[in-house]
């Protein structure tokens, strides 16, 4: 099985190095933007593009990946909301666990269904501890996921689900406050769980100025997850990836 990317993840941890991802909705963008983007992250030297969202209902993923990779070399990861979300012209994919709550469907039951069209997709499968946290506003993941998040400052109950998911052999953990949340993810948090995890750790939601990116790769995390402020202004990029890559 291709390791790739899990094994760049990997490497940049060990090093300290920061990566910097821009999240992509299918639902949310156009030719035209996604040129853009493009070209905004390469001059960013943004490290990922991240691809999916909660509800997709435009099914163009598979023409947005190859419009991305006719553009540049920025690997494609697939962050799917749902087992049909899957483009074999994407580099990996994250197999999401939700982790953080108790619907045994997002725990095991669409995986189960999405198993044998992944394998056969080629795609590197990265098995990833999927943990939502309170933003502070009703998301489209919690109510998709008919799960709760964790609360905002029960720090010691996002560490332990962490350790869980690692101890079952997640090789990612991904803390997400969820697309538009009020509140990102705090950096109490984030540290609580960088330091008794030796996965790569991922931070996004919420996530809408260069100081909070910084903040958040000072407080452990590894890689930073932008989407709904690059949406509503793509300028963002090169100013959020000079930050991570600080």
């Amino acid at each position: 099985m291709k390791q790739h990317i899990y094994q760049q993840l990997a490497e940049r941890k060990k090093s300290k190095r920061k990566s910097f991802a821009v999240l992509i909705d299918p639902d949310k963008i156009n030719n035209t933007q996604i040129d853009k983007m493009v070209a905004l992250s390469i001059d960013a030297k943004v490290d990922y593009f991240f691809v999916g969202g909660s509800l997709v209902v435009i099914n163009k993923t598979d023409d947005i990946i190859q419009q991305i990779k006719s553009s540049c070399d920025i690997p494609v990861v697939l962050f799917p909301g749902a087992p049909s979300q899957v483009s074999r012209y994407a580099d990996a994919l994250l197999f999401l666990s939700l982790i953080s709550g108790r619907n045994p469907e997002l725990l095991i039951g669409q995986h189960v269904i999405s198993a044998p069209m992944i394998k056969q997709s080629g795609l590197e499968v990265i098995p990833t501890g999927y943990m939502v946290i309170d933003g502070g506003a009703p998301t489209s993941v919690s109510y998709i996921a008919n799960t709760s998040p964790i609360p905002a400052d029960k720090n010691d109950i996002a560490m332990c689900t962490a350790i869980a998911g690692e101890m079952l052999g997640l090789k990612l953990i991904y803390m997400d406050a969820g697309s538009g949340a009020k509140n990102p993810v705090n950096e109490n948090m984030i540290t609580r769980v960088a330091q008794n995890i030796d996965a790569p750790l991922i931070v996004g939601g919420g996530i809408l100025t260069p100081e909070k990116a910084l903040a958040n790769c000072n407080a452990g995390a590894d890689v930073i997850v932008v989407g709904n402020a690059i949406e509503k202004d793509a300028s963002l990029i090169k100013e959020i990836g000079n930050a991570v890559h600080s």
